[in-house]
């Protein structure tokens, strides 16, 4: 699960992934190793993507003999401290960024010359099943091929293994034997092995090694383990007959879905639909600021209804803002109404899913939203919300599933978002148990983790775990009672003492108690979130988790310019999306450029400018990131696209006068298309001359003129700038460049090329590394849950020096901007300089 960043002259000549699984409850143990083989000091990099749900439990590093260990500590007094060494001029420490699956955590220290590092991380995590397996995910980058490599599995369940399997994004044919399939899977290629040919440097080691298994179920009502004074309770009954579901799917048509994420929408949705067995329910209502539902009663999944609202589906399209809240309230009410009329199934269970990607603007304040929700379900529905996107406000939708008996799920912008949506219907698509509560014998157990469930899906597990008060029992009495199941006992399971790591079921039980704690703090009144965010600080301190309460520390060694800054180590949440609190930022040595001095503390700016060049300048950042787009020359795109207040640009691009001796066709924008909506007002600007259509006619000026538009005093501002190219020239013509000045007047629902930009991009970059040209290196960017590669090069921004330009450095990145833009570059094109598709 980890990366290793490679600079000249060190040398990584270790590298090992150590897991052990004892009954679900993986700990890990990542090693690297490394030598400095310069004649002078230097930083050497160490980063891990381990998985989101595990904890780190320990980091430690040993340079020349002396071993540095982590401490963890509350987030507050490690915040503290953290701050103390920034006011004394050190840089910061550690930092963390969150994906899809994985997060990661690096580290830099300074070794002296001739020297050797070891980094070991430890973590610890309870595997989920879902869809009727359990995962364990490694992902390895280690760039070049190292002397010894090796990742070891070892699955101790008492059960048995029903069946185990391992798979990597990077196994060729050769390197598929090496893989090792049984409760011990192995993985250690050889150096030559680990190449991409056999005189290359690179290596195929490149990507996720994942482990997939599951254990055998005998009895019906799970399986009890005792050891070390602790208890865990694993139940996943078998063959036991699905329960009809009624499933009101409540969609985001605002105008923030427009392109690939209502298309992905459609492509989900259908697919969904299919999916539907007949004896489910189902109603399809969508929202933006009005509510339109299919029909006003639930249909059954019939073939005839399921193709009708399939066809239902394809004319959604987006327009509007968000109401989020009357959106769910019509299918709360749809549900109830239907189950007081009888139409629905006595046995089966409601459930109301929600797609959206922004934030809320009608009813805007949250907890009213979530209050009126959790209100009109009264506990008897379940809410599950699939939140798309980066912008989308996911503590809300988190808090008001728990609230209601379901989960959110963040859907990561990207080609495969439709697949991520139909992975999580799968996951809830299956519900075989109802009101499920799980007793153990009174006075002999305490400290429950949560025992009592809405539901329970086919392919998943519930797990109780507590402590044991009497250790001396013959026989452990567990009930289960849920619709369709009924009271039963067995004997106990004690596990052989082989397959204990320390004290595994007290371990387990401390990282369930504390999850299930964390939610807690995010629910119930003050009262009940102080004292679960109190109970969790004190067992995270006590058991030495890293959770979003506490912080792991670690001091480094001193150098020679005194002591060192300690590293700071955070867990990150879903709904922070990725982002460190910003006294845990990136430290100056990671990246290795220069800031450009001259980006002051002002409003970002949004430009395109040039052939074309898309820059989004962040000098709260001091920073930039660009992008270039390639089209044939006529293209229209759509750059700002804000429905709510009426706003909208779109520009055509141009070619150069004929192909360039290098085969090179250059592109730039040539006129741009403004339209106000609200106030009527369309400007049509050129190369040429400026068209004003006002109360019906249009007026033309042209550039050597001086003219005013009177609006409203506070606006959003832009800026186009004429460059005027020498007449004779043999290829290059005249061309535009848009400038946004001023945005914070759009709503939040505006978006195209440059608009979706408007309200901030969050991302990180690390493994600064040499590219093609020696001034530009390239680097990692992780952003919107992706990992891309980008280069660091040079725009220019040509308002203070309309004839030369200012060179901004920025992080490129390729390929007409994908995985920086949402959907694809070809989503935004319109077929005129005035339409909006």
């Amino acid at each position: 699960p980890f990366l290793i960043f490679i600079w000249k002259m060190v040398e990584v000549y270790s590298v090992k992934v150590d897991c052990t699984v004892t009954s679900r409850f993986a700990h890990t143990v990542t090693t690297s190793r490394a030598l400095n083989k310069a004649k002078s000091s230097q930083e050497i990099f160490f980063e891990v993507q381990m998985p989101k749900t595990a904890f780190i439990v320990n980091f430690s590093m040993e340079i020349d003999g002396e071993v540095y260990v982590g401490a963890v500590k509350e987030k507050k007094k490690a915040k503290k401290q953290y701050e103390k060494a920034v006011s004394s001029g050190q840089t910061a420490g550690l930092v963390k960024a969150s994906g899809r699956k994985m997060e990661k955590f690096s580290v830099s220290v300074n070794i002296a010359a001739e020297s050797n590092v070891t980094f070991i991380l430890t973590y610890e995590e309870l595997l989920q099943r879902k869809l009727g397996q359990y995962e364990i995910l490694t992902r390895v980058k280690p760039k070049l091929p190292v002397q010894e490599f090796q990742i070891v599995t070892n699955i101790y369940e008492p059960q048995g293994l029903a069946y185990v399997d391992a798979h990597a994004t990077f196994l060729s044919n050769e390197l598929l034997p090496l893989v090792h399939k049984t409760a011990r899977i192995s993985f250690s290629p050889t150096m030559d092995e680990q190449r991409k040919c056999p005189n290359c440097e690179g290596t195929l080691i490149d990507g996720d090694f994942v482990i997939k298994y599951d254990v055998k179920r005998t009895e019906n009502l799970g399986n009890v383990q005792i050891a070390n004074g602790y208890f865990v309770h694993f139940f996943s009954p078998q063959d036991l007959q699905r329960v009809p579901k009624n499933v009101a799917f409540v969609i985001d048509r605002s105008g923030s879905m427009w392109g690939i994420k209502m298309q992905q929408t459609h492509e989900a949705l259908l697919a969904i639909l299919k999916d539907l067995n007949e004896e489910d329910h189902f109603a399809l209502i969508q929202f933006d600021d009005t509510i339109d539902s299919w029909r006003e009663s639930l249909s059954k999944a019939t073939k005839e209804n399921v193709a009708e609202g399939m066809a239902y589906i394809r004319t959604i399209q987006p327009s509007g803002v968000t109401d989020i809240n009357s959106g769910v309230l019509r299918g709360v009410h749809m549900l109830i109404k239907d189950r007081q009329e009888e139409k629905l199934p006595e046995r089966s269970v409601d459930m109301i899913i929600l797609l959206t990607d922004g934030m809320p603007n009608i009813v805007t304040s949250i907890p009213a939203i979530q209050d009126n929700v959790k209100s009109a379900m009264g506990g008897n529905m379940s809410l599950f919300c699939l939140g798309i996107g980066n912008d989308v406000d996911y503590s809300f939708l988190d808090v008001m599933s728990q609230q209601n008996k379901g989960v959110a799920r963040r859907i990561f912008e990207g080609s495969d978002a439709s697949l991520q949506l139909q992975g999580f219907y799968d996951e809830v698509a299956s519900p075989i148990l109802s009101k499920v509560d799980l007793r153990y014998p009174v006075n002999v157990v305490d400290s429950l983790t949560t025992n009592h469930y809405s539901e329970l899906y086919n392919g998943s597990e519930i797990v109780v775990a507590g402590r044991m008060m009497d250790n001396n029992l013959d026989n452990f009495m567990v009930e289960v009672f849920g619709q369709g199941a009924s009271a039963l006992d067995w004997n106990v399971m004690y596990p052989n003492e082989d397959y204990i790591f320390g004290y595994f079921t007290e371990r387990l039980w401390a990282y369930l108690t504390i999850q299930q704690l964390l939610q807690k703090s995010k629910t119930g009144t003050p009262e009940e979130k102080a004292n679960a965010t109190a109970k969790a600080l004190e067992m995270s301190l006590r058991y030495s988790f890293v959770t979003p309460l506490t912080s792991m520390v670690v001091t480094k060694p001193d150098t020679k310019d005194g002591p060192d800054s300690p590293l700071i180590a955070d867990k990150l949440t879903e709904g922070e999306g990725g982002k460190s609190d910003n006294w845990a930022g990136v430290p100056d040595h990671a990246h290795h450029y220069v800031q450009p001095s001259y980006l002051s503390h002002h409003t970002p700016t949004y430009l395109v400018d040039g052939d074309p060049h898309f820059m989004i300048e962040l000098p709260d950042r001091e920073d930039a990131l660009c992008f270039n787009l390639n089209d044939k020359p006529g293209t229209i795109f759509n750059l700002v696209r804000d429905p709510t207040q009426g706003i909208f640009v779109n520009g055509q691009i141009l070619g150069d006068k004929k192909i360039a001796p290098d085969g090179k066709m250059n592109t730039y924008f040539c006129r741009f298309g403004i339209e106000h909506r609200i106030l009527g007002l369309k400007l049509e600007v050129s190369t040429q001359d400026i068209s004003v259509l006002q109360d019906g006619k249009w007026v033309t000026f042209q550039w050597s003129e001086t003219a005013s538009v009177k609006g409203p005093k506070n606006s959003v501002k832009f800026v186009i700038l004429l460059h005027k190219v020498w007449s004779e020239h043999p290829y290059h013509r005249d061309y535009l460049g848009f400038y946004t000045l001023d945005s914070h007047l759009l709503s939040s629902s505006v978006h195209g090329l440059l608009g979706q930009f408007y309200h901030g991009i969050e991302y990180e970059v690390s493994d600064m590394h040499p590219g093609e040209v020696q001034e530009k290196p390239d680097a990692t960017m992780y952003v919107k849950g992706r990992e891309l590669n980008v280069t660091r090069g040079w725009q220019r921004d040509f308002r203070s020096d309309l004839k030369m330009g200012k060179n901004v450095p920025c992080w490129f990145v390729h390929s007409n901007g994908t995985g920086l833009i949402d959907g694809d570059a070809t989503d935004y094109v319109v077929s005129g300089l005035f339409k909006t598709f």
